[in-house]
């Protein structure tokens, strides 16, 4: 076993990782397996180095004494004293001796071998985790704007002030850190590197024979489910009888899809709400979102009252339930199609990193193209929560109406409230902190491509509502106290997703929220941390946890007479269990031995003591 080099309490130089620069830290432990060293630098944050990042002071003092023109400071100072001096009289310490060149010119080679140990090349396009043994190195995966170091450094007149005392650079290189490190920045950068996404080697849904399945399979499974809905006895064992095909198709309900459809892009398209950017693109682009999902709820909203108020039968679209479902598969299916068409034209660093194998059926699958747009109109992020999420919200509404002509209720059952107070909840929560939905991997890593254009306008609303259609053809009786402890199961799910988010994603814009103090977390080689406190720190997903919990709670309005209405719980948890194992693949590619250290402090991936 290799012996440590310095000692426990041992001040020493540290370099940041990810930069050129070293800082006064003190060593505090040493982890013999690993053979890092944990560092605390002065302003509290605590680090673990290789042994080839520390130096001891000593060694900087010595390169600083070797020569009096080796600081900046001294550099600095001599070239403003010389502005007084005439132009024909040499500067001080200008001339000296053949042998004092010769000294001066070893001891640069000395300096620039030495230097170019802590000059890694900076690859911000890459994870270098290998490198850094999942340690910080400040550098973003997806963030190849190349920023490094961009919240930790000090402000720039201490940076200034380490570099003139512990310059590592040749007296040639002296003007190359000066355009780098100008006043104006406060922190390092390089120029930016473009990265040109990689084929995709590792194929997700059973590769090519498995997403051509789900092609199939998706719109399979809606048409059974609705149809079940439909019938008297929905048991599983009661395989419904196929509807004739000209009974699934009828153009005035695939217009009105249509103009639901451009209702949607004309809200989306309105000058109003806040402007944001999303998360830096492979080429280090960030493109900007317009955030107005919940004014486009409060105007559908309106419309709908103003049809209401005309004695607009909403029913119908109860009546022609599948022909709308239908409608929104064969939509879907077009837009697609248009989507990998015209992603075979688009630039390679705009291609999916997930969805570019070069095989049609997986591509076409997965989607081809990261964030489609048409001008400003991004396609992806539109159909992520308009059309499909709010179309959900008039459905359930349409589904309470049916029921209450069919059944002659002056008012709606007890579970029929149930089940659109609590989808409402989660809609309207969606919409409100609309925003969040940029960090998500749909957004971040997936293409858009079948599986997300037929999820966002054909499973969401049609599939989701599912509780609230079957209540329509099977309804429930339940009693006030069971109506109380579904709404507090739902509370509770609907109160660990969402806390759970918001811590995710505050600590996400800014770490150094004061608000966050309490919070601990390791940080990696990307430059971002690991939550391990708060509910991310009691399984590594809290926010499914809540997800599944609220999803339990929509179907038990439903009664216990039939699993139809529990397809969709189940369904959520197997579809949260698989993106957990996605999750978790990428997590570990992104941040290495870091995220190793934190499955060992949260065991628990979503159930805690379970799973």
């Amino acid at each position: 076993m290799p012996s440590r080099k310095f000692a426990d309490g041992e001040v020493v130089m540290g370099r940041w990782p990810g930069s050129v620069l070293y800082y006064e830290v003190q060593v505090t432990s040493y982890d013999d397996v690993a053979h890092l060293y944990t560092v605390k630098y002065k302003d509290g944050t605590e680090l673990a180095l290789k042994e080839s990042d520390i130096r001891s002071q000593s060694s900087f003092k010595h390169r600083k004494s070797q020569s009096s023109s080796s600081s900046p400071s001294r550099r600095s100072s001599s070239r403003s004293r010389s502005r007084s001096r005439s132009p024909g009289r040499p500067a001080k310490g200008r001339r000296r001796s053949a042998s004092q060149s010769r000294e001066h010119k070893d001891d640069k080679k000395k300096t620039i071998q030495e230097t170019s140990l802590a000059l890694p090349v900076l690859k911000p396009s890459e994870n270098n985790t290998k490198r850094y043994n999942g340690e910080p190195e400040s550098t973003e995966k997806n963030d190849t704007s190349c920023i490094v170091l961009e919240q930790k450094l000090k402000p720039d007149l201490e940076i200034k002030h380490v570099l003139e005392q512990y310059s590592l650079r040749s007296r040639k290189d002296d003007k190359k850190k000066e355009d780098i490190y100008s006043e104006k920045k406060t922190f390092v950068a390089v120029k930016p590197i473009e990265k040109v996404p990689s084929k995709t080697k590792e194929l997700e849904f059973g590769g090519r024979i498995g997403t051509f399945t789900l092609i199939l399979l998706l719109p399979a499974t809606v048409l059974y489910l609705l149809l079940m809905c439909k019938q008297d006895d929905p048991s599983l064992l009661n395989f419904p009888p196929l509807p004739a095909l000209e009974s699934l198709w009828e153009g005035r309900v695939f217009v009105v899809f249509l103009l639901w459809f451009f209702l949607q892009a004309v809200f989306y398209l309105l000058p109003i709400g806040k402007v944001v950017e999303g998360l830096p693109l492979s080429s280090g682009r960030k493109l900007q979102y317009r955030i107005n999902g919940f004014y486009a709820f409060i105007f559908t909203a309106a419309a709908i009252g103003v049809l209401l108020y005309f004695q607009f039968e909403l029913h119908y679209l109860y009546d022609h339930f599948m022909q709308f479902a239908v409608s929104a598969a064969a939509f879907s299916l077009a837009l697609s199609i248009y989507l990998y068409a015209r992603s075979l034209k688009a630039p390679e660093e705009e291609l999916a990193p997930g969805g570019n194998s070069g095989y049609f059926i997986y591509d076409f699958f997965t989607g081809h193209e990261l964030n489609p747009r048409i001008g400003n109109f991004d396609l992806k992020y539109f159909c992520e929560l308009r059309p499909g999420l709010i179309g959900w919200v008039v459905i359930n509404l349409a589904m309470l109406l049916a029921e209450m002509k069919i059944h002659n209720l002056s008012v709606p059952s007890l579970s029929m409230v149930l089940v659109n107070s609590f989808q409402l909840l989660y809609v309207v929560d969606a919409l409100w902190n609309e925003e969040a939905v940029l960090t998500t991997m749909d957004i971040t890593h997936d293409g858009f491509g079948f599986m997300l254009a037929f999820g966002d306008l054909v499973w969401v609303p049609f599939v989701y509502s599912l509780q609230a259609f079957y209540l329509v053809g099977h309804p429930t009786t339940i009693t006030w106290p069971v109506a109380a402890a579904i709404t507090v199961l739902n509370c509770i799910g609907y109160y660990i997703f969402r806390s759970a988010n918001s811590q995710k994603n505050n600590f996400r814009r800014n770490p150094a929220d004061p608000k966050l103090a309490n919070l601990k977390f390791i940080p990696t080689a990307t430059g971002k941390g690991l939550l391990v406190t708060g509910w991310w720190g009691f399984v590594r997903h809290p926010n499914y946890l809540g997800d599944i919990i609220m999803a339990l709670a929509w179907s038990l309005p439903c009664g216990f007479n039939h699993i139809l209405p529990y397809f969709y719980v189940i369904y959520f948890i197997c579809l949260l269990v698989h993106r957990e194992a996605r999750d978790e693949h990428h997590c570990k590619q992104k941040y290495g031995l870091a995220w190793e250290r934190y499955c060992q402090r949260v065991p628990y991936r979503i159930f805690p003591y379970i799973y």
